[in-house]
């Protein structure tokens, strides 16, 4: 297992999404799944392979958050005041924490998951850092200018610390530390200062003996150290103005830098010797991993940009950066302005991810050959030639039908043909399963094959009718291939009734589909044919017109009587003229009301004027008293499209109503 530790004061971590999952090229994660932990702070992480957990202590908080490996919180472990550093014991049957504010350091039990001791340290100031080597559990400690290292047995009933094991060299406060795989060896790096001192110690006998100490080339401000399986090499995270280097640890000298510029934060190692490495600029902050011995990167997942106060990325946690002990996993945490943490969980971080090509025609013609090309390459390069899937998606297998394996030639490349049974838009996707050193990719591309086209017609376009009219709309497909639906939809004037769909049908042996409609306002009319294998979708639309509904009644008459042809309402010349006008009602309405008076044998105009329409669809207008007796005049209520406030219907003049004046 390899882990973290902190030496600065805690670092926020992050709230936000994941990276969107699709193909990916070499250097780019496929997935990252981050959770939103919901602490204040990171110290340090540990991870469980035996219940798999996860174990990050919380500084400001007093306590250690345990987690499932998607970052799902399961426990709060309470009660440590200022808790930084963490390691299991070789069983994970214990978690150990550094309690840096009591100078102790807490024993766990990992099923229960409670405190079950507590080690005093007989003197050493603020353990930082924790390493387990077998059964013994190395510490560092010490305040700004005094930083050592210290052990305990235990299997011991009552461990007594070994503390002052720092050879020549007094670190500038507690150093982080690391332990091989073999426990035969510790590393220390001092945290604070630029001249990046490091040691290396053997563990062989009852305490650590130093065997290099150095100030490391391109290295300063320690984050993290891990060691390779063989305990041959040290790498080390160093902070701004270091990349991330290893040094072989026999004398400390530099075997490769990483190309993770110059703010490293953190470095793990899998028990096969991949090495994850993290960097924490303020801008495309990245988590890379690379084969034992290689400087190409074989994945790399960026961090992302979650803060909503500042254009920065998320940063990397220093040193939050750890492996499952099979490997098989990689953890990291990163944070943003607002101080918000997440976990990054990757699933498949020891195989490469292969960038893949497809390039098909743009357009075909169906039942007709085509030919598509590609590559496929990887920064781990294939010893092979590689075998290829090519699946198809077309309107007659949406899902999919496998067509063709392709092998690709010694540079990658590779070509198919395919004969195309269904026009329309035709999917190639084509898939590598992955082996153990590349990562499963596919890649898709569409061509828009060729079809015929059809006959679509609908009738009674642009025709007028009265409101109310129960009119029958048929709408006629001609020839296709199997599809013999037609969907007729009908979408009113006005913004308060959406588009609907009023009939949906297989059309009868003459191609029709009809639907009856009651007409109350101005409509478009649509028939849809959604197309077929063989035939292009089509749409016909047309615009059927509805005038207003529109009357108007005079009241306030004394009797009515007939002149010549028309109906007369008779009025004292003394009595008030009352017309209401109904009409079907739209917001905003109004209606115009004309006056003609009868004068020199003649209908001659006594004016115009608009009045709102009440919501019920009625409005009653005072017109007054005539005044005088033998007048004859009409009335008549008008809609008129665009100009009564709307156009919703179209326009309709009501009948002429006849007045007449008598003493």
């Amino acid at each position: 297992m390899r882990r973290r530790a902190l030496s600065t004061a805690t670092a926020v971590a992050v709230l936000a999404g994941s990276a969107a999952l699709g193909v990916a090229g070499s250097g780019t994660a496929v997935a990252d799944p981050a959770k939103a932990l919901g602490v204040k702070s990171v110290g340090d992480m540990a991870v469980d392979g035996v219940h798999k957990r996860i174990y990050l202590s919380d500084p400001q908080s007093d306590a250690i958050v345990v987690t499932d490996y998607a970052g799902a919180q399961l426990r709060r472990i309470t009660g440590l005041d200022g808790v930084r550093g963490l390691a299991l014991s070789a069983d994970s049957s214990r978690l150990y924490a550094a309690v840096t504010d009591t100078d102790t350091i807490a024993e766990i039990d990992t099923a229960a998951g409670t405190t079950v001791g507590s080690y005093a340290l007989g003197g050493a100031d603020a353990p930082l850092d924790l390493a387990v080597a077998g059964d013994v559990l190395w510490f560092s400690y010490g305040p700004s200018g005094d930083g050592a290292l210290g052990s305990l047995d235990t299997t011991q009933p009552t461990p007594e610390p070994a503390l002052g094991q720092k050879g020549s060299y007094t670190f500038y406060g507690a150093p982080v530390i690391a332990v091989s795989p073999d426990g035969k060896e510790l590393a220390a790096g001092d945290p604070n200062t630029s001249g990046g001192v490091a040691a290396v110690y053997d563990l062989s006998g009852t305490t650590a003996t130093e065997r290099v100490v150095k100030g490391l080339e391109g290295a300063s401000f320690h984050r993290q150290l891990a060691f390779s399986p063989d305990g041959t090499e040290l790498f080390v995270a160093g902070g701004s103005g270091s990349a991330p280097s290893a040094y072989a640890t026999t004398d400390l000298s530099p075997v490769r830098t990483y190309p993770a510029g110059g703010f490293g934060s953190a470095v793990a190692v899998s028990p096969s010797g991949n090495v994850a490495e993290g960097s924490s600029p303020s801008y495309d902050s990245t988590v890379h991993v690379y084969r034992p011995g290689g400087t190409t990167a074989i994945r790399s997942y960026a961090l992302g940009h979650t803060s909503t106060i500042s254009s920065g990325d998320d940063t990397l946690v220093p040193g939050a950066v750890a492996w499952t002990p099979d490997g098989s996993l990689l953890f990291a945490v990163s944070d943003n302005y607002e101080g918000a943490f997440r976990l990054h969980t990757y699933t498949d971080p020891n195989r490469t991810a292969p960038t893949l090509t497809v390039n098909a025609p743009s357009t075909a013609t169906r039942a007709t050959s085509l030919t598509a090309t590609g590559k496929i390459s990887s920064v781990v390069p294939f010893t092979a030639p590689v075998q290829l899937t090519v699946t198809r998606s077309d309107l007659e297998t949406p899902s999919g039908k496998v067509v063709k394996t392709v092998t690709t030639k010694a540079d990658g490349t590779y070509s198919f043909t395919d004969t195309p049974p269904a026009g329309g838009k035709v999917t190639y996707k084509v898939s590598y399963a992955g082996d153990a050193d590349h990562a499963p990719v596919s890649k898709s591309d569409a061509v828009e094959v060729s079809r015929n086209s059809t006959t679509l017609t609908l009738n009674k376009n642009k025709n007028v009718y009265e409101y109310g009219s129960d009119v029958t709309f048929t709408a006629h497909l001609g020839t296709t291939y199997k599809n013999r639906k037609v969907d007729i939809y009908a979408n009113p004037y006005g913004s308060d009734r959406p588009n609907k769909l009023v009939k949906s049908g297989t059309v009868n042996s003459s191609g029709n589909l009809s639907v009856t409609l009651d007409l109350t306002r101005d409509v478009t009319l649509s028939a849809v044919y959604a197309g077929d294998a063989r035939y292009k979708p089509k749409t016909v639309t047309n615009t059927v017109y509805t005038r207003a509904r529109s009357s108007v009644t005079p009241s306030n008459h004394y009797k009515t009587g007939t002149i010549g042809s028309h109906k007369y309402y008779w009025f004292h010349k003394s009595s008030t003229i009352y017309v209401t006008t109904s009409m079907n009602y739209y917001t905003g309405r109004q209606f115009r009301l004309d006056l003609q008076v009868y004068a020199g044998g003649a209908w001659r105009s006594g004016g115009s004027e608009y009045f709102n329409l009440g919501t019920a669809g009625t409005t009653k207008v005072n017109m007054g008293a005539v005044g005088a007796s033998g007048y004859k005049f009409r009335v008549r209520a008008v809609y008129v499209n665009g100009s009564s406030g709307d156009n919703v219907n179209t326009t309709k003049y009501s009948s002429w109503k006849y007045l007449y004046s008598t003493n």
